[in-house]
């Protein structure tokens, strides 16, 4: 087996032998012929890689817990990584899936520090090589031969962000040595996650887990590669506990406060609605972005700001929209559940609700604002939730299913609009059927620009139920 001391090469090598595969295709540089390999196993996985690693770099794949090159004498960690165009930006890349770094090993865990760790040596000097995966649908192995190349970049995390590393490779160590050797435990290592900023551990006991990196955070890294930088606060968060601990300390100082007081108070103007929130989060936290999401913490840990606004006697006012369903990923047989947009929205993302107390309806400025609560989603709810609702989507899109049906009142009757037109809208998962529902969203009632099935229908969202939040905000604490 070949070691690291083999790969060597200037820094200079390795930016012209990558600068000569930008825009070519990964067939167009197998030289070495390694999609030949596609021909008897149609589903091999990691078929980028190999081209990357055989047919650029000249090395066979290996399992070596060191990192793959030495360039100038600097142990670098060579990953090849899926990107695609952003769902909310066609003009931005986003992280195709999180990645691997190296094997959860309990035996060797326990004994390790950070700075020499497995994982910590994986990380610490990074070349990413990026190809475009220019398909919504899973594809066999040797589709991947028409993908582009689109660049690359050596990384080495900054001293904020290593120690995020370090704070959430020490969650997992920690837990792993309370255990004391009981490996009947080690499944709870999954349900770590909602204490993790930057990785996650996958897939779960008692198949062997390996540390990932979050897609949320690899999407930050391209993002910032392709597209410049996101915006940094003027404090780093190393934990939740962190960010908890500053979000009690706004509450103190701004609770009851009315959002117009508060707007005058931060100094902003504009339109008085709900999505003044996260506006005023990023502006307690001292940020001048007006989402979380072009902030740059925020944006890598996947915590989303939402507006959640309770009547005076403490009950939720509306339902909460989450995302869009994109139908094309949704009607491909091959996708399992784990590998979807779905999957990963409830497991990577958390929410911070930004709670306000309503006073009058017809005014959001009145609102006064109590404070912040932090959701995430178990695997519990995913499974019996999230899930349920995915299938059913499927089943009514690949089986064909779907109907378009008429909108009923609280009398049974059809529903009409202001134009005369019967209202309809299709057959999928509703609030009054789950917890997690589809519903359709449009700026205009009068167009309906998304077609399933040769059905046409708005935009479709997944939303959660508003009474489902207002029970959960309940059992938590404020922070």
């Amino acid at each position: 087996m070949m070691n690291n001391s083999e790969h060597k090469y200037s820094k200079r090598q390795v930016e012209d032998l990558l600068e000569a595969c930008l825009n070519k295709t990964l067939g167009e540089i197998d030289k070495k012929h390694v999609f030949d390999r596609t021909k008897t196993n149609p589903k091999i996985t990691g078929i980028a890689g190999d081209v990357i690693e055989q047919s650029v770099f000249g090395y066979d794949a290996n399992s070596d817990s060191s990192p793959d090159l030495n360039i100038d004498g600097v142990l670098t960690e060579l990953k090849t990584t899926g990107i695609r165009i952003s769902k909310k930006n066609d003009e931005e890349y986003e992280a195709k899936e999180p990645m691997s770094i190296t094997a959860v090993s309990p035996n060797v865990i326990i004994g390790e520090e950070f700075s020499d760790s497995r994982f910590w040596h994986k990380l610490a000097h990074l070349l990413l090589v990026y190809y475009l995966y220019a398909s919504d649908k899973t594809v066999l192995a040797a589709e991947y031969a028409n993908f582009l190349v689109k660049g690359y970049q050596f990384l080495e995390f900054s001293e904020d962000d290593k120690r995020v590393l370090e704070q959430d490779w020490l969650i997992v160590r920690n837990f792993i040595r309370s255990l004391d050797g009981n490996e009947d435990l080690y499944p709870e290592i999954s349900h770590l996650r909602d204490k993790l900023l930057f990785i996650d551990t996958a897939p779960k006991w008692p198949n062997p887990p390996r540390f990932r990196l979050k897609r949320t955070v690899v999407s930050n890294i391209v993002q910032k590669h392709f597209n410049g930088s996101l915006e940094q606060l003027p404090k780093s968060y190393s934990s939740y506990d962190e960010i908890d601990k500053k979000c009690h300390e706004i509450s103190k100082l701004y609770k009851n406060k009315t959002v117009a007081e508060l707007m005058s108070i931060f100094s902003i103007g504009g339109k008085i609605d709900k999505g003044i929130g996260e506006r005023l989060v990023v502006k307690m936290f001292g940020g001048t972005a007006k989402k979380m999401q072009d902030i740059d913490l925020f944006s890598k840990i996947g915590l989303l700001g939402k507006t959640i606004v309770l009547t005076e006697k403490g009950k939720r006012t509306e339902d909460m929209k989450l995302f869009r369903i994109n139908f094309e990923s949704i009607a491909n047989v091959d996708e399992q559940f784990i590998d979807s947009v779905f999957y990963d929205y409830f497991a990577e993302n958390q929410i911070l609700c930004i709670v306000f107390e309503e006073h009058d309806s017809s005014d959001f400025g009145k609102n006064t604002f109590l404070g912040f609560k932090r959701l995430s989603f178990d695997d519990g709810f995913i499974e019996m939730n999230v899930r349920t609702v995915w299938d059913r989507i499927r089943e009514l899109v690949v089986y064909k299913e779907l109907k378009d049906v008429p909108i009923l009142d609280t009398n049974g009757n059809p529903r009409v609009n202001k134009t005369g037109v019967m209202q309809t809208a299709p057959n999928f998962p509703k609030s009054s059927e789950s917890v997690v529902f589809v519903r359709g969203d449009s700026s205009d009632s009068t167009k309906k620009p998304e077609t399933v099935n040769g059905i046409s229908m708005y935009r479709q969202y997944i939303w959660i139920k508003g009474s489902y939040l207002s029970q959960k905000l309940d059992e938590k604490e404020f922070l």
